[in-house]
């Protein structure tokens, strides 16, 4: 692998320093990485039952959360999430609420568990730590936004035991507890 890569990186011999290379990271790997920001949307909003209208603004805080990984000082994370965007919709699978809620989550967060282990052995430890708090982050925004033009201040947090439940799993998950 480092001969498709120039040197430099300490991290990873034969990365310029500064540099993410989608190189350093193999197909299936790549894809978790790319994929999971998503799947985490799906799960956030199966965590609780809702009506429609709190599904919309769940889903539109998550894609809203998604692209906010454009901005982050972490290049993976915004490699990640320009790729995120500049896949055609056909090139993915269509989302959805997880019919099981169980068996999704359990899914996603074995998947982020995954995550955790390609980062640790590809990724420089701030690029880990961004990604991490990023998909942390965009689970937050979709269970905050089910609870937003309710109670007072219920915009701030998440309002249930599930999605409170929820966001302490993908944290141990991601290793953020």
């Amino acid at each position: 692998m480092s001969s498709q890569i120039p040197s430099g990186d300490p991290v990873f011999p034969g990365r310029p320093v500064g540099q993410l290379s989608t190189l350093a990271y193999p197909p299936a790997e790549w894809d978790l990485l790319t994929r999971l920001p998503s799947r985490i949307v799906v799960a956030a909003t199966s965590a609780e039952p809702d009506d429609p209208r709190h599904r919309v603004r769940e889903g539109l805080a998550g894609l809203e959360g998604i692209a906010a990984g454009r901005a982050f000082d972490s290049e993976l994370v915004r490699v990640v999430a320009t790729t995120i965007y500049a896949e055609h919709e056909q090139d993915r699978p269509a989302g959805g609420r997880a019919s099981d809620r169980g068996a999704g989550l359990a899914d996603v967060l074995g998947s982020c568990r995954e995550a955790v282990r390609v980062l640790a052995a590809r990724a420089d430890p701030a690029d880990s730590a961004a990604y991490r708090q990023w998909v942390q982050s965009i689970a937050a925004r979709v269970c905050r936004a089910g609870r937003a033009g309710g109670v007072a201040g219920a915009a701030d947090e998440p309002g249930s035991a599930a999605e409170r439940r929820f966001l302490d799993e993908l944290g141990a998950a991601l290793g953020l507890c």
